[in-house]
């Protein structure tokens, strides 16, 4: 069994990560950890991967009527659209601490997909700062890569190993993991020419996107978002990136074959929360733009560097 350090008090955030060694001891950590939320009467959201729920489930059976279950592969696929989950969650229960699972990571995921779990895991810590919630993500020291491993004490504060659980030494600041995780993207193996907009330019861009979406395997419903995704970043890039930007199409081939869309601009961004969290209906420019391609896509990769900003955007094809 493990334990979870309690929050110091009324509004504190803990957040800490859960090593484990096999499907027994991730049950066993947490199946105690959900378990004593119930007890003490606190709202649960369970989001891992489908195979650790449903063990999970059988684990805790009938004495469970309350928990949230959430496949991570689902909700996480786009590592961006993680965080507005967990806060919507806990925003749904202002008055009570929400105990919530997070499983951002699992192997099999893609080095991109990878990055921005890491960098959701970083922000997280950040969005949740003066929250009375407990977010406890479990990582698989077997089938991860000890680089992945290095990150998860980068960005959790709290490490429980062999049921017991310290503070990380290795903790750091969002914004620095964050940083960190601006590496240079890798080149298109084709050919990916790139057009150039600027103010007036955004029909163009609409059309380019559509005509070229024609080409490829994506459904005409999937085209279409594909179609709104790049509109909004290039949006973006008018409004706030300098007024001008480059957009490149091309498809991969093989066991993860995608269409993705590049986005290029002078600008910066100034909240990196912008797009993983849910705008409110009052904002104006609070990342709706950002939102919306998120929800769009199966992952959107963000570099924010001194030559710019740059959105790369994927989308599976059948």
């Amino acid at each position: 069994m493990i334990t979870v350090p309690e929050p110091a008090g009324p509004g504190a955030f803990v957040h800490p990560a859960l090593f484990y060694r096999d499907l027994e001891a991730y049950v066993a950590g947490v199946g105690a950890f959900v378990r004593t939320a119930l007890s003490a009467g606190e709202p649960v959201l369970v989001a891992v991967p489908g195979p650790h729920l449903d063990a999970l489930r059988e684990s805790l059976g009938a004495g469970a009527p309350d928990v949230t279950w959430t496949d991570m592969t689902e909700l996480g696929r786009n590592p961006g659209r993680i965080l507005a989950a967990l806060q919507d969650f806990a925003d749904l229960h202002v008055s009570r601490a929400a105990r919530i699972v997070g499983e951002p990571i699992w192997p099999g995921r893609s080095p991109a997909e990878v990055l921005e779990a890491t960098r959701h895991e970083a922000l997280i810590n950040t969005a949740f700062a003066g929250r009375p919630a407990t977010v406890l993500c479990p990582y698989d020291v077997r089938g991860l890569a000890p680089e992945v491993l290095a990150d998860a004490r980068r960005t959790h504060p709290i490490l429980v190993e062999d049921g017991l659980d310290q503070p990380s030494p290795a903790y750091s600041d969002a914004a620095r993991v964050s940083a960190d995780c601006d590496r240079p993207l890798p080149e298109p193996e084709g050919e990916a020419p790139r057009l150039a907009y600027a103010h007036g330019g955004l029909a163009e861009v609409r059309e380019y996107a559509e005509a070229w979406a024609r080409g490829t395997a994506l459904t005409p419903a999937r085209r279409g978002d594909l179609v709104l995704a790049v509109s909004e970043a290039a949006a973006n890039s008018l409004s706030h990136g300098g007024g001008k930007g480059t957009l490149r199409l091309w498809t991969t081939s093989g066991a993860r074959a995608e269409v993705v869309a590049e986005i290029h601009d002078g600008g910066r961004l100034a909240d990196p929360l912008a797009g993983r969290r849910r705008p409110s209906l009052a904002s104006v420019n609070g990342g709706r733009g950002l939102w919306m391609i998120h929800q769009l896509c199966d992952l959107v990769e963000v570099r924010a560097t001194d030559d710019g900003f740059t959105l790369r955007l994927h989308m599976a094809t059948p």
